[in-house]
């Protein structure tokens, strides 16, 4: 079902540009200070394409998206950016540690052009809702510079590993064609795979393979976007209205990863509520009484804070397959946290009556729907309109936010699983605003893919 193929990437040349000074994250990742550190790292960084200086006296003849598809050609002119001679896969693993632990992890995949697929084909499948705005920018840079940096994150599963067992031989054949680590302390490895038959296996082991979004929906969504818009200025030239299956825009630059390989980590995303109107935990904990059992871990003292907030959320850890949330509350005389467990036996049609049965699995839904809308009135508006709530990756950060007084209350989450998510998105749902938190990201500029050259 899924159609991937080798190709001419572009690639920087480290003699001009090495790769830890130009890479960048993602660039709905990459906050108004890493902007500013990228742009001061080197003048061949990826930033000013990504994500470049908008300024007042931009022009429609010389603005953000004007000046990125200049900075590409001149970096292709000059040949701090260079395209590959054969079309090629790409084995790609990035080397880390699991945030808040010392676990150490490889992921591994590869990257490759994969035809762009309408979501009612059946072949590709979101987990997310977009937003119109993030399009429009990405659309309007893609039409300007012709060129996919960022890369599209594909989950597939497979789980005879026909894939990752071609690409370990390929990284043990030859050392990496690029490597380094960025920001966050992640190693990055690249291969080629230019081999006809290690390409035509890599093909043959994809072709009957569903793929779901797991980074990129905006992105994935802009480049059908651009697709269509060069579909329809194609045909009225030909007048014909064919299609061309072999054009550079009908694929994407996209990386594939098994879901059934080592490697793989989704981190929770915690949430923090704010301007509750009569907060009261009390008056909660008395709402969710016949649905959650409530297991107190009090303190006095910030030694003993941090001793009882290791077993805390060792507990929340443990409890996970039982349904857990973890709970710090503001305004108590003696403070404590709190892990709410699923009482056995919960009725959670009776509970979540407005959600599908595959949705009532995520503990993201049943904070959401079981405990945020009925026992503090923030509604699903309010949350879209990011009224009472905020999100934490850290869960350290989230406990300290009720002690620095910028939450009246604090929601610790278990990560979901991947399965979790490739069965609601292949069902054709998509899950609760950030509910995955796939890590480490992808580096955009690792490879780039032109659409029109």
């Amino acid at each position: 079902m899924a159609q991937v193929y080798p190709f001419r990437a572009f690639r920087y040349n480290p003699k001009q540009a090495p790769f830890d000074r130009v890479l960048t994250q993602p660039y709905d990742k990459i906050s108004p200070a890493m902007q500013e550190t990228y742009y001061a790292a080197d003048p061949h960084n990826l930033i000013a394409v990504e994500k470049g200086r908008a300024y007042p006296s931009d022009t429609p003849q010389n603005n953000v998206y004007t000046r990125a598809a200049a900075a590409i050609e001149d970096w292709i002119l000059k040949q701090a950016v260079v395209q590959d001679a054969v079309p090629s896969f790409y084995a790609y693993t990035q080397e880390y540690t699991v945030p808040g632990t010392e676990e150490r992890r490889t992921r591994r995949g590869f990257i490759g052009a994969g035809k762009l697929e309408e979501y009612s084909a059946g072949v590709v499948f979101r987990h997310e809702h977009t937003l119109s705005g993030p399009k429009a920018d990405r659309l309007e840079l893609l039409r300007h510079t012709k060129t996919h940096t960022g890369q599209l994150f594909m989950l597939y599963s497979d789980a005879e590993k026909r894939v990752d067992a071609i690409l370990a031989e390929a990284e043990a054949a030859a050392a990496p064609a690029t490597e380094m680590r960025d920001e966050y302390g992640v190693m990055h490895r690249l291969w080629v795979i230019a081999e006809p038959q290690r390409v035509a296996a890599i093909q043959k082991a994809m072709q009957d393979r569903k793929l779901v979004i797991a980074d990129g929906h905006h992105r994935y969504e802009t480049a059908l976007n651009y697709r269509n818009e060069r579909r329809v200025a194609s045909g009225l030239r030909a007048n014909a209205g064919k299609i061309d299956s072999e054009a550079p825009y009908e694929r994407a630059m996209m990386t594939f990863i098994n879901t059934k390989s080592e490697g793989l980590t989704i981190l929770p995303t915690h949430r923090l509520a704010a301007n509750v109107h009569d907060f009261s935990w009390s008056g909660v904990r008395r709402h969710l009484e016949p649905w959650f059992t409530a297991e107190e871990f009090p303190f006095s003292g910030s030694a003993e804070r941090s001793e009882v907030k290791k077993k805390f959320l060792a507990k929340l850890t443990e409890a996970r397959a039982k349904r857990a949330i973890g709970v710090y509350p503001s305004g108590l005389p003696k403070r404590a946290f709190y892990v709410l467990t699923l009482r056995e036996g919960a009725n959670l049609t009776q509970l979540l009556p407005s959600v599908s049965p595959l949705q009532r699995e995520l503990d993201v839904v049943l904070l959401h729907e079981g405990i945020l809308e009925p026992a503090l009135g923030i509604t699903p508006q309010a949350v879209t309109a990011e009224a009472n709530l905020t999100y934490e990756r850290e869960a350290l950060a989230a406990l300290d936010a009720v002690d620095s007084g910028r939450a009246q209350i604090s929601f610790l989450l278990n990560p979901c699983d991947v399965d979790q998510v490739m069965k609601i998105a292949t069902s054709g749902e998509v899950m609760p605003q950030k509910s995955t938190d796939f890590f480490p990201k992808l580096m955009s500029g690792i490879t780039m893919y032109r659409i029109e050259i």
